[in-house]
């Protein structure tokens, strides 16, 4: 591979000659390759997106000559429509502020710009990384902002609408299942029966309280660090600066961004962060219990619960013919430990704040913006290859409603706890249903059995 000799304040490095980035990427690149991880398209989408901005309001302010700010607008355009991605190969485990992919956007930036003007690719002149791409910039206010940016826009976009079909498709069935009665469960004994249609909607309350919390974090999201710089007094940064750009990201995103109120709250602590995971974290824990709850109710299916059919997707063993696993509940409940996981990284992450700055923003980031994409397919692929195809055993929920001991608490207010207890003991005892013991000994008429039954095996 050719390379190109550039220098940086530490000295010459080599650097592949097609690459727009520059020496302190490469340093980056070649000091600290720990995990092969990389940012996900959305945080170098949001990372562009500032850029892009940053260049027309220093053009608008009389800081940056108009040809050099055009150049950086439609190099950053690139990079927010993904054309870059390969060229930002710095590791997450990094520098805690993210200099180095604040740094890894400022040369690659500055690298096309070149190109754009010159036609050739990459160094310093005419465009500078630090000089001209991140004027009125620190990667201490860039980076939180990035992280902001980048949450809310995907929980927007993409994770709000996942969740609102799941809810939907949780809320159909629990229409289409009204009329059918099975048996409740309670420390996972048998309980008095309920109907499908009555767990289902359990559920799809669950998601729709999911999005509420979500959404609730927005408001913290809105804010963001821009116009701090380097420790949050705003040093190097025209006192426009800020807000023309925050308006213009606005405008792009259709999201209300707004400056912070205290950019040394902005840049010294992560809460928002740590609000938004710990609402994320609530969703994978109501996703892991109906998934969980789903795949016991379809268990079977001669040996098991039986109540619920899942849509079959694929062989469910290598040795056993026939067998065919509850593959996307399962899909979600690995993907609830994975959330749950990152929200402890994160938590510990925003604990990172030290003075004025949280040294362990890459790592928030990361994981932040992974849970919002793996809630995201998650939920997708609940909806969509599983619940809409789920279908009710209502034989199987019939039959185990009269085989259920738990019968025995309709009979109570008529003859009283202890009798009805006694009933079921027997039952239990000699195999027998607790309809069949009351009536051998005749502690009720078969009429007065009937109506104290009646509804608990289908509609009315």
């Amino acid at each position: 591979m050719p390379y190109r000799t550039e220098e940086d304040a530490f000295g010459a490095v080599l650097v592949p000659q097609d690459a727009y980035y520059g020496a302190q990427t490469q340093r980056a690149i070649d000091n600290f390759p720990v995990s092969g991880l990389t940012f996900p398209t959305s945080f170098i989408r949001a990372l562009g997106l500032i850029k892009k901005h940053a260049a027309s309001v220093n053009r608008e302010l009389g800081l940056l000559d108009a040809n050099l700010a055009e150049a950086i607008h439609l190099a950053a355009q690139e990079v927010v429509e993904d054309e870059l991605d390969g060229e930002f190969r710095v590791d997450v485990f990094q520098t805690g502020s993210g200099t180095s992919t604040n740094m890894n956007a400022n040369e690659v930036i500055a690298g096309r710009a070149n190109e754009i003007l010159t036609g050739s690719r990459g160094g310093k002149s005419p465009v500078h990384p630090n000089d001209h791409v991140n004027l009125c910039q620190s990667s201490n206010d860039v980076i939180p902002s990035v992280i902001h940016i980048a949450a809310l826009t995907e929980i927007r976009d993409r994770l709000i609408p996942s969740l609102t079909d799941l809810h939907k498709s949780l809320t159909l069935k629990s229409q289409e299942f009204q009329d059918v009665m099975k048996i409740g469960r309670t420390h996972l004994q048998d309980a008095i029966p309920i109907r499908l249609g009555q767990e289902f909607g359990g559920y799809s309350r669950q998601v729709e309280l999911g999005i509420r919390r979500i959404k609730a974090t927005e408001e913290s999201l809105f804010e963001l660090a821009l116009g701090g710089t380097a420790v949050g007094d705003g040093v190097n940064a025209h006192p426009e600066f800020a807000r023309l750009v925050i308006a213009l990201i606005s405008a792009d995103t259709g999201c209300p961004f707004v400056e912070a109120k205290d950019h040394f709250e902005a840049q010294a602590a992560q809460d928002a962060a740590a609000e938004t995971s710990g609402a994320l974290k609530n969703l994978a824990v109501s996703l892991g219990k109906i998934a969980n709850d789903i795949r016991w109710l379809a268990s079977g299916p001669r040996c098991g619960l039986g109540e619920l059919n899942l849509p079959s997707l694929q062989p469910g063993s290598s040795i056993m013919p026939g067998k065919v696993n509850p593959v996307i509940p399962e899909v979600v409940i690995q993907v609830a430990a994975q959330v749950i996981g990152n929200d402890a990284a994160i938590t510990l992450g925003c604990q990172g704040g030290v003075f004025e700055l949280n040294t362990m923003l890459p790592v928030i980031a990361y994981n932040l913006l992974q849970s919002i994409s793996l809630l995201t397919s998650a939920a997708s692929l609940f909806a969509g290859k599983c619940i809409d195809g789920i279908s009710a055993n209502s034989e199987r929920c019939a039959s185990n409603i009269e085989k259920s001991l738990a019968l025995a608490t309709y009979l109570a207010p008529l003859i009283g706890y202890d009798r009805a207890a006694e009933i079921a003991k027997e039952a239990h005892k000699t195999g027998r249903t607790v309809r069949e013991v009351a009536l051998s000994r005749k502690v009720l008429s078969e009429e007065e059995i009937d109506r104290a039954f009646a509804g608990i095996y289908g509609s009315g």
